[in-house]
């Protein structure tokens, strides 16, 4: 079963479990990802979703921050919730680690140097780890890796 069709039984689910929360934010997601179909004329594949899915948990940890910065605990929870549903629908990622190897064997096999090749590192960095890894651990592991 691909990622979007279980996005959709999870709906069903909680359609019939009465979960507003839960059901509202699965209706989110599945809007972004019919959003993406419709503006790119495609069918999201698994990695696609995924990407869709980090988008909506970016934008929910930046409301989370502003939120508690502006002191409403409120909203900031409501926030909360809504990315712990979201981040069901990731698979596992690479701990700190991992994102480290994966880093330094790229910029190995490219032969980059020096902070002038952060962008192509970057470029086959997210090829290799989109959906796997959290890509602000990734960018910071890329700039250490460069200014050895």
């Amino acid at each position: 079963m691909s990622l979007k069709d279980q996005i959709t039984e999870d709906m069903k689910s909680a359609m019939r479990a009465k979960e507003a929360e839960r059901l509202g934010t699965i209706r989110l997601l599945l809007a972004a990802i019919k959003q993406k179909e419709v503006d790119e004329r495609i069918t999201l594949d698994d990695a696609a979703v995924v990407t869709v899915v980090d988008k909506l948990i970016k934008q929910r940890k930046d409301s989370i921050a502003q939120y508690s910065q502006a002191g409403r605990t409120d909203l900031a929870d409501k926030e909360s919730a809504e990315l712990a549903v979201l981040e069901g629908y990731l698979p596992a990622r690479l701990s700190e680690q991992e994102v480290a190897a994966e880093v330094v064997a790229i910029v190995a096999e490219l032969g980059a140097s020096g902070p002038g090749d952060m962008g192509k590192v970057m470029g086959a960095v997210k090829q290799r780890l989109a959906g796997k890894a959290d890509m602000g651990l990734v960018s910071a592991a890329v700039k250490q890796a460069l200014t050895k």
